[in-house]
């Protein structure tokens, strides 16, 4: 086996040991019980899942396409401080989007999330396995990116499994207040 091979396998296999980690938090709860929200967060075991799922389809997307696959467009007159504020007339869609992926939506279960996570990881997996891990990519524009700036495929693994990995200690805190069970 290469070192490209080997540094290959070895991002797969972390993302694959923290996304199980991830998901062994819902073992065994009910859809209701997913929905949740213990503590003083917003967050919930259901809604930790989709976003997770849905930044790492974002992500790896971005991968293969560039920025063309993440658009933070605003609406006509909205600015980044009225977003900022909370006063923004209207909110984009995408933005909407990211904060419905923390939420349990009705027909939300934790068959379809973890069936969706599952579709997410695999063709994740499939790109993982094709694609220069040296390509690199401008950032889209947003306030969040550092003005400029470009990442490599490699960076976007790193970032995903480090994203993968805070979300399933936020899910394990979630799930011991839910029920006192702790993922170790």
């Amino acid at each position: 086996m290469n070192n490209l091979d080997a540094e290959r396998t070895a991002l797969v296999t972390m993302l694959t040991t923290v996304r199980s980690t991830l998901t062994d938090t819902v073992r065994g709860l009910s859809d209701d019980q997913l929905g949740e929200r213990p503590t003083v967060s917003e967050l919930c075991l259901g809604g930790v899942i989709k976003h997770v799922a849905a930044v790492e389809e974002m992500w790896l997307r971005f991968a293969v396409e560039g920025p063309s696959a993440m658009s933070y467009a605003l609406p006509d007159g909205v600015t980044w401080a009225d977003i900022a504020a909370g006063t923004a007339r209207e909110f984009p869609q995408w933005m909407i989007d990211h904060q419905n992926n923390f939420k349990m939506l009705p027909g939300d279960t934790l068959a379809s999330i973890v069936e969706r996570y599952e579709k997410v990881a695999a063709r994740s997996e499939e790109i993982i396995a094709d694609i220069d891990l040296s390509t690199s990519h401008p950032l889209p524009e947003a306030p969040w990116h550092e003005p400029g700036a470009a990442w490599s495929v490699r960076q976007v693994l790193l970032h995903v499994i480090v994203e993968t990995a805070q979300h399933a200690g936020h899910a394990d805190i979630l799930r011991e207040t839910i029920d006192g069970r702790k993922a170790f």
